[in-house]
């Protein structure tokens, strides 16, 4: 008869292999994005193996990018800590969220791992599984996920290197329908949100070219405006309780 710690380890491994199924998709899906991603940390000046190990260690699209387009702008160390920690605060909400899906005698070690890897993709397939989460389907999913985004990157800065100037800004290009593919359905479903994307971008126009923020850098205007854009928008339109548990 099998022992109970042998059962667990047969258990783990089905439920890795559970992982390494659904992630095949996200791993593909990472190595398209990421590539326009390493385009960008070409032009930022990095080498393949920076973006790589960026990637490898970042996990976050927004705020790669932002933390790429700062490093273009030779922004300071604070700048890129600030943006990096705002572009990436929803993680903080998902991993409150996924903390719950837990067993109770889930060790510290796998809390934090999975916690580490949390991106949209990986919270989404952890979430909607039935029961406890056991960390070995989210370890599964990294398994492909973690290196198509790093090597998608990697491969980027050197398409980047070897491309002609036209086809690089060309790619570059698509970075930005990624995040139009991010903002658009939220801001369909949701009046507040689409009047929110419009005025932001109205006000980046502004303190891109008004006189009053001359003297301030692209970083610490997109502090500025994140924080004034999402307070007035919590002052005046909360999100309900109610609301949220629809």
């Amino acid at each position: 008869m099998l022992t109970t710690s042998r059962k667990q380890e047969l258990a783990n491994t089905d439920v890795f292999r559970e992982g390494i199924r659904d992630g095949i998709p996200i791993g593909l899906g990472y190595l398209a994005v990421s590539f326009s991603l390493g385009i960008a940390a070409r032009n930022a000046g990095l080498t393949p193996f920076q973006g790589f190990l960026a990637s490898f260690l970042t996990n976050a699209s927004a705020g790669e990018y932002a933390c790429f387009t700062l490093i273009a702008a030779s922004a300071n160390l604070i700048e890129l800590l600030l943006v990096t920690l705002i572009a990436n605060g929803r993680y903080i909400l998902m991993s409150c969220s996924l903390s719950q899906k837990f067993s109770e005698e889930t060790p510290f070690y796998h809390r934090f791992f999975v916690g580490y890897y949390i991106t949209d993709e990986l919270f989404s397939i952890a979430i909607a599984r039935k029961g406890a989460l056991n960390p070995y389907y989210t370890y599964g999913a990294v398994l492909l996920a973690a290196p198509g985004w790093a090597f998608g990157t990697y491969l980027g800065v050197i398409a980047g290197n070897l491309l002609p100037f036209r086809i690089v800004s060309a790619l570059s290009v698509a970075l930005y329908g990624m995040f139009l593919a991010v903002i658009i359905p939220p801001a369909r479903k949701d009046k507040i949100i689409a009047v929110l994307v419009i005025v932001s971008f109205l006000l980046s126009y502004i303190a891109a070219y008004s006189q009053i923020f001359a003297g301030i850098s692209s970083g610490t205007k997109t502090i500025i405006l994140t924080l004034l854009i999402s307070s007035v928008a919590a002052i005046i339109k909360p999100v309900r309780e109610k609301t949220v548990e629809e």
